[in-house]
């Protein structure tokens, strides 16, 4: 399994422990954020303890240098997560405080690695805490990786000249843009799943919704999972699919031992404009 697989797994794993969490208890802890970051580095290292770290550009000159000090970084940690729960003198829209969140979380760069992706993962967490989101489906990374350096600039600029409503206007765009393409891609989906769902309903006997399942869940299925999902045999399975993908429903392709059959129009929907984590 290649490393960009990998990191993609691990950010879904993260992610659905994080939500979890949030959605159980209500509340966006510290120790979910570590737990996030545990789960998308694979180690148990935590708040940094060690001083040294220096963020730098391309040719290598320091950009900005984040708290050294293992007790300061705790110390930041706690009052982040007073903040994400306390309600301000003047309280502020729910998004305008998550990009706060952030930029206070990136700021203090609080772990060895992971910080990036980590502090993606707390927006989207952040937002599912306050009710505004159901299931974590707004990918803010694809943006943010997108425009990288107004990102960086405007993160900067803050430090360095107090740009707050630049870097919120910035977020807030973010927040739109990806809104805006989730739902595109969700309707795009909605509208290939009931073209499919026609075309097999018209020309196969063997048509059930949970084959339908079976072939949207993921943008591939091997033999071994529409026998478990549909309660059959693993030779009707396999006269299944083999059928689809003699009509062309479905792509056969073979990876060692195993077949998969792939949905080509919902991974084409899936990747288009995809980024990493």
């Amino acid at each position: 399994m290649g490393t960009a697989v990998k990191e993609v797994l691990r950010y879904r794993q993260a992610l659905r422990a994080g939500y979890s969490r949030v959605r159980e208890t209500g509340l966006l802890t510290l120790n979910t954020i570590l737990d996030v970051q545990q789960q998308l580095e694979c180690n148990r290292a935590g708040l940094r303890r060690l001083p040294g770290t220096a963020l730098r550009d391309a040719a290598g000159n320091l950009v900005y240098e984040p708290p050294p000090d293992a007790n300061e970084v705790r110390r930041l940690m706690g009052d982040l997560e007073r903040f994400i729960h306390d309600d301000p003198p003047f309280p502020a829209d729910p998004l305008v405080k998550m990009a706060l969140v952030h930029h206070q979380f990136e700021s203090i760069h609080p772990f060895y690695d992971g910080n990036g992706r980590t502090g993606r993962i707390v927006n989207v967490l952040y937002l599912v805490k306050e009710g505004l989101l159901d299931i974590p489906v707004l990918y803010l990374s694809r943006h943010i990786v997108r425009t990288k350096p107004d990102y960086y600039r405007l993160l900067h600029a803050v430090r360095e000249a107090d740009a707050w409503e630049d870097w919120v206007l910035y977020m807030l765009d973010a927040v739109a843009a990806t809104a805006s393409e989730t739902v595109a891609t969700v309707q795009a989906i909605r509208r290939l799943l009931q073209d499919t769902k026609q075309r097999i309903r018209a020309n196969y006997r063997f048509y059930s919704q949970d084959l339908i399942n079976n072939l949207f869940n993921h943008p591939y299925t091997r033999v071994e999972f529409a026998q478990r999902e549909l309660g059959v045999s693993r030779i009707t399975a396999t006269r299944y699919l083999d059928a689809l993908a003699a009509d062309g429903v479905l792509e056969k392709i073979r990876v060692g031992r195993n077949n998969y059959y792939i949905n080509r129009p919902l991974f084409a929907l899936l990747s288009a404009g995809a980024s990493p984590p």
